[in-house]
């Protein structure tokens, strides 16, 4: 489960409602709210349309051209 907090006065408070046991090992990440990650699919549709030269069943056989299995 992941939580999301604010830091006030040098520790970190939780929503309202969001209790954790005493001695739990937390991760605690800074959040960039200004500048987000781009989305998977934007990053994937950087690559759309880049292939060259592909075989025309490689949807279909791509175990076969990436791990020499049968093709079906």
């Amino acid at each position: 489960m992941t939580y999301q907090g604010q830091v006030k006065n040098g520790v970190v408070v939780l929503p309202e409602g969001v209790t954790l046991s005493e001695g739990c090992v937390v991760r605690v990440e800074p959040v960039d709210d200004a500048a987000p990650p781009p989305s998977i699919v934007k990053q994937l549709q950087e690559w759309a349309g880049k292939g060259t030269n592909l075989p025309e069943d490689l949807a279909r056989n791509h175990d076969h051209y990436l791990h020499g299995q049968e093709r079906r």
